[in-house]
């Protein structure tokens, strides 16, 4: 009897909905204003509200249906994922005009990725576009957040059969052991420690072409506004994952031939040493490595030569310093924005100096001296023929 009564009262949850009766969102995008059609209707037939259109914010819902041609959607008929798109100025009336129109509420507590184009956070701060988001307790910190140089509704709708794009983009995150050309995932909690810290940081940056997604580069933003300031390419991503010491990825460079040579990392370490001279600040980079020659063209060249290795590994060596210093560059002289982690190491080492510059510390940073070391070596060569 007791068994019995105790089954009965597992048996289920007395507040539960049924999946059918939700319209479960995976995925939000953030553009600037761009009325649908629908709404344009819409207004003309006496169904405007009081509003600024300041953004357009479509939410990829999952499972799609069978019939998706209403106007203000994307997605073709019997797609996995469904795109519904409105405007305003208030992130949750928008959400909250979809009850006008659908029959089922938003349900965010599966959101996976937030894509926001760069053109909108070039007008309003991350903190602004996402001060719903980061309040709603129905919405989980670990969802995602990238950004794109396109439209965020195109991004969304980039998809092969079968695919759900939010679910894509996810996906794509965890190849990053797999490239160096990938930035460390961006949560939503993780990035509200980063805009509260007033440092500038780096988001990746996704890119649609052909109805496929790519990761391209990283976008930058301001630490003291939390504003998009532009954007570094795969190179300098590439160049973030040395001087951070990021594991995974390869290295090209071209024999004196012009052929082309492959380092695959094995392993990477890195370190960062600031040197307070009185008032004075310089920083020295150290990057190391071992990995293996796993793709060289020049063959008939013997691979296990020392001399000719030797060769190799200083060509390698050549282009990672290139790389670091074209980045710096970048950094420190066009966007002047510190996002390789210089000044947790100065506060970590010097924390009175850092508390007295922190206020201004990319301003500080711009104006660095900073030498780098790079030493990689090969220590494989993969299976070779003899």
């Amino acid at each position: 009897m007791a068994i019995f009564i105790l089954t009965v009262c597992l048996s289920g949850c007395w507040s539960s909905r049924e999946i059918e009766d939700l319209r479960v969102y995976v995925g939000v995008g953030l553009d600037v204003a761009d009325e649908t059609k629908f709404e344009e209707e819409v207004n003309k037939r006496g169904g405007h509200y009081p509003k600024k259109n300041v953004i357009t914010a479509t939410v990829q819902i999952v499972p799609g249906t069978k019939s998706q041609t209403s106007q203000g959607q994307s997605g073709q008929a019997g797609e996995s994922y469904l795109n519904e798109r409105l405007t305003g100025d208030s992130l949750l009336q928008i959400f909250r005009q979809f009850s006008l129109r659908r029959d089922r509420p938003l349900i965010g507590h599966h959101l996976k990725v937030i894509v926001i184009s760069s053109e909108l956070a070039t007008k309003y701060s991350l903190e602004q576009l996402l001060d719903f988001i980061l309040r709603d307790n129905d919405i989980r910190p670990s969802a995602l957040v990238l950004i794109s140089q396109q439209k965020a509704i195109d991004v969304l709708s980039a998809s092969q059969p079968g695919e759900v794009p939010a679910f894509n983009l996810r996906g794509l995150v965890r190849n990053r052991q797999r490239t160096n050309r990938i930035l460390p995932a961006v949560s939503l909690g993780k990035l509200e420690g980063l805009m509260q810290s007033r440092q500038s940081f780096v988001l990746q940056n996704v890119i649609m072409a052909e109805n496929e997604l790519k990761f391209v580069g990283g976008a930058l933003f301001e630490g003291d506004t939390n504003k998009y300031i532009g954007r570094l390419n795969q190179v300098d991503i590439e160049a973030i994952s040395w001087i951070e010491g990021s594991p995974g990825g390869l290295l090209k460079t071209y024999s004196n031939k012009g052929d082309t040579i492959v380092y695959e990392i094995a392993s990477i370490s890195s370190k960062i040493t600031p040197k307070l001279e009185g008032d004075e600040l310089s920083i020295h980079l150290d990057v190391r490595s071992k990995g293996r020659l796993i793709e060289d063209w020049s063959y008939p060249e013997e691979p296990t030569d020392s001399e000719y290795i030797a060769e190799q590994e200083k060509k390698f060596n050549e282009t990672v310093k290139n790389e670091i210093k074209v980045l710096l560059d970048k950094l420190q002289h066009t966007y002047h924005a510190d996002v390789v982690g210089f000044g947790k190491e100065v506060r970590i080492k010097y924390p009175g100096y850092y508390n007295k510059v922190k206020e201004r510390w990319d301003e500080v940073f711009s104006e660095i001296p900073v030498t780098y070391d790079v030493d990689l070596e090969i220590v494989d060569y993969g299976s070779t023929l003899e």
